[in-house]
């Protein structure tokens, strides 16, 4: 890397951790450190519009999106290929979360990490993904009864993929690489994610209604046609999850946070949940809990033959709202929507679900869980008819 870059990589750093110098030239984001790198000058001389082309190039190397004609057109080339990297992480990840143990990898997390620290034929996707866990093996033991009265027990060894804290994804990734990850780029790994993964929820302070009959019960009596993932059915899943009390925790996606899950999120989001530790043991422990994609999710993860949430079932993929969002063929902005319950409504890092009676099913951040709040004056920006579901 040229002295040239290396000082702009510098500077963007230095503008991105002083709040005094980001708020007068904009977000410094997406260029850091990427196969944008060569873009950070450029953005630093948009002075306050510079925000407006980061969010842009986000877009793009995130959810595939266009960006405006000022951006140079020989950067497409770079940004393309990011995004095609970040198919293969996604696909590594699934795979990866096949045969994991302690709730799995989060695909945003590891496409951030790469976003900052890849610029381009470091590591291989595959290769990133592998220092984010550690393969051990199991073993599980089965008591048999015989047809003469005795028991057997039979033993089955099999492979786990665990999870590694975020410290040891930073050690494992600095050998990998052959260098130190520093603390900025720490620091803007973990702004990336935040802005990609962001909870537009949190942030509410309106009106809303919990609901008033807590359960850990799922129910599916009211649905027309359990054997689909279907619109209709997509709202009954919904207020049934209101009407319990669910309650919210990032990353999960409608199961009882037992002690285990709830140290695995505490391990998999150590600022998301971890700064919310207290409130949850006190009002969510051993309760159903979701995000607000998650509840979504729940729904097309969910078998309705034996009531089990089962990750990345059904054809429904793990993704965040924002990239459910950009996957929608059928969007529009909230002045088209239709009067179709089962749409999605959806605003930058949130989603809800629209029931009818201009009402909707959010999972609106800890504080909150899940609530039912008017579509009107909310905010929203946009509905979509949710990939995988059917609006038939």
């Amino acid at each position: 890397m040229s002295a040239a870059a290396t000082a702009a990589i510098k500077a963007a750093l230095a503008i991105f951790t002083d709040p005094k110098a980001r708020k007068a030239v904009g977000w410094i984001l997406v260029a850091l450190l990427s196969p944008l790198i060569l873009l950070v000058a450029f953005l630093c001389s948009l002075g306050s519009g510079a925000a407006d082309h980061n969010h842009q190039m986000m877009d793009y190397c995130f959810y595939g999106t266009t960006y405006d004609g000022e951006i140079p057109a020989e950067f497409e080339g770079p940004m393309s290929s990011m995004r095609t990297s970040f198919a293969s992480l996604d696909s590594a990840v699934t795979s990866v979360n096949a045969s994991a143990e302690s709730g799995g990898l989060d695909p945003t997390q590891v496409k951030a990490a790469f976003f900052v620290l890849c610029s381009g034929g470091e590591m291989t996707p595959e290769d990133f993904v592998r220092c984010f866990y550690t393969t051990t093996d199991r073993v599980s033991s089965t008591t048999v009864n015989n047809p003469d009265g005795t028991q057997t027990v039979q033993t089955q060894s099999y492979v786990v993929n665990v999870p590694s804290s975020l410290e040891t994804v930073y050690d494992n990734l600095a050998g990998a690489l052959g260098r130190e990850i520093t603390p900025e780029e720490k620091k803007t790994i973990q702004q990336t994610y935040a802005q990609i993964a962001g909870n537009g929820g949190e942030l509410y302070d309106g009106g809303y209604l919990r609901g008033s009959d807590p359960s850990v019960e799922l129910d599916v009596s009211t649905f027309t046609d359990p054997a689909t993932k279907n619109a209709h059915d997509l709202v009954e899943y919904a207020i049934h999850a209101w009407d319990s009390g669910w309650g919210y925790v990032w990353g999960t996606y409608g199961n009882v946070l037992t002690e285990d899950l709830l140290a695995s999120k505490l391990q998999q989001y150590p600022d998301g949940v971890g700064q919310y530790e207290d409130f949850i043991r006190a009002n969510w422990l051993n309760g159903r809990t979701t995000d607000c994609v998650g509840l979504i999710k729940g729904y097309g993860w969910l078998d309705p033959n034996d009531l089990k949430i089962e990750y990345g079932t059904n054809g429904m993929p793990d993704i965040g709202a924002n990239t459910m969002y950009h996957n929608a063929t059928v969007k529009g902005s909230m002045d088209t929507m239709p009067d179709t319950p089962g749409l999605a409504v959806w605003m930058e890092g949130h989603i809800g679900v629209y029931i009818g009676g201009g009402e909707v099913i959010e999972a609106s951040g800890t504080k909150k869980g899940v609530i039912k709040t008017q579509l009107a004056g909310r905010g929203w920006q946009a509905w979509l008819e949710v990939p995988y579901i059917n609006y038939d």
